[in-house]
């Protein structure tokens, strides 16, 4: 029966089968990992194998399980346009995605392949477009570009997705890990050019890292919390570095626990990594008052510095011991002090519209009025901010009173 289904997409549709031909059924379309780009054919379970079921234990492919209960038209829809046509087995008359119901998925229908541009929601989509970009007829800024000149806009595309991620997750974020995305797949293609690597080979690459690094799941090691995670974590890469080492040969520099962190991170980003590194070794304070003794030390030091040059390691040196507070708190030293950032931004165009208003430059002003002005300030957006959850809470309590 299959053959026969094969055979009419052949003759009505021009099914190519060099080109290669996916068969699935409806019933487990979510689990399965549809190409949009390459012919498909969805036959009933029923339809495959008489008197088999949906087995609904199969689960929802892992990166199309947003909607976790997405069924197989919901499935479709994300995949394909609505305008694409759909070919009917044993029917003459043709539809589209967009006007497929349940009733259609009751017996054997045929998708032909979309354009490789228009499969965007494959994951090859996008390697395939970077590819057209790149080709002597395609974008004169594409085909500029090198490792080195997409430098800036991957550190530009990091940062915003960043940024982004204070929303949690939203639709914005989804466009930002996109942007992000398509700077990873730039490089990929560039190296591709090249022939030393490919897409194939950063998937390679990321997944046996991570399955390797977590053998409590891939393996038969057992951990009871995330500390223990961190500290095997640490030991893996210990051990992986003394493979690199040997394979480099006896005169090779050993390498250390805090190399790989990159020199163009923010400092306060690099430096908090380096000491939870360090002490996942074991190199940390035992108690948060070790911490807080150290930073009151380094403050005594850096106010007896006498010269610049004392000033400024002194000031290293207390950086360095904040930031190891903020470790022990479990507070991201980076995130936290770009939410101070703001504030002050938000706090200080507050004082310049209050000057404004009483028709007075700050620059003119005493520090004793900038300071009343920046309590105002702060008034102000304490009482905005408890109008904001006054009005957030209000629905909840009027919807319970009902």
């Amino acid at each position: 029966m299959l053959d026969a289904y094969v055979a009419e997409a052949r003759i009505r549709w021009g099914l190519n089968l060099a080109a290669g031909l996916q068969i699935a059924p409806p019933e487990r379309l979510a689990s399965t990992p549809i190409e949009p780009s390459r012919p498909l054919l969805l036959v009933p379970l029923v339809l495959l194998r008489a008197g088999d079921a949906a087995d609904d234990s199969v689960g929802t492919l892992p990166g199309r399980h947003a909607a976790s209960d997405a069924g197989a038209l919901a499935v479709l829809r994300r995949l394909y346009p609505p305008n694409h046509s759909v070919g009917l087995i044993g029917v003459a008359l043709a539809t589209t995605v967009g006007q497929l119901d349940e009733a259609a998925l009751s017996a054997p229908i045929y998708l032909p392949p979309l354009a490789p541009e228009l499969a965007m929601a494959s994951p090859w989509a996008l390697p395939w477009i970077a590819n057209r970009l790149r080709q002597p007829d395609g974008c004169p800024w594409d085909r500029e570009q090198t490792h080195a000149s997409l430098k800036k806009h991957l550190l530009e595309e990091a940062y915003e997705v960043y940024d982004a991620l204070d929303a949690g997750a939203t639709e914005d974020l989804a466009g930002e890990l996109g942007d992000l995305y398509l700077q990873i797949v730039l490089h990929a293609q560039l190296a591709a050019e090249a022939g030393v690597f490919d897409m194939t080979d950063v998937e390679e690459r990321i997944s046996a890292k991570i399955v390797r690094r977590h053998p409590h799941v891939f393996g038969d090691a057992h951990v009871e919390t995330a500390s223990d995670v961190n500290r095997q974590w640490e030991q893996i890469k210990r051990a992986e570095r003394e493979d690199r080492a040997a394979a480099d040969g006896p005169d090779a520099e050993v390498r250390s626990a805090l190399d790989g962190i990159s020199a163009s991170m923010p400092a306060l980003a690099a430096t908090q990594e380096m000491q939870d590194r360090a002490a996942h070794l074991g190199y940390d304070w035992p108690e948060i008052v070790g911490v807080l003794d150290k930073v009151q030390e380094e403050l005594a030091e850096l106010a007896a510095a006498a010269t610049e040059e004392e000033k400024r390691e002194e000031l290293g040196d207390l950086l360095l011991v904040v930031t190891n507070l903020a470790r022990h708190h479990g507070v991201e030293a980076e995130g936290a002090l770009r939410a101070a950032a703001e504030k002050f931004r938000g706090r200080f165009r507050r004082v310049e519209r209050m000057a404004r208003e009483r028709d007075v430059q700050l620059k003119d002003l005493s520090f004793a009025e900038l300071d009343q002005l920046w309590d105002a300030a702060k008034a102000e957006a304490k009482a905005e901010a408890e109008d904001r959850r006054t009005a957030a809470h209000r629905p909840a309590t009027e919807e319970a009173q009902r």
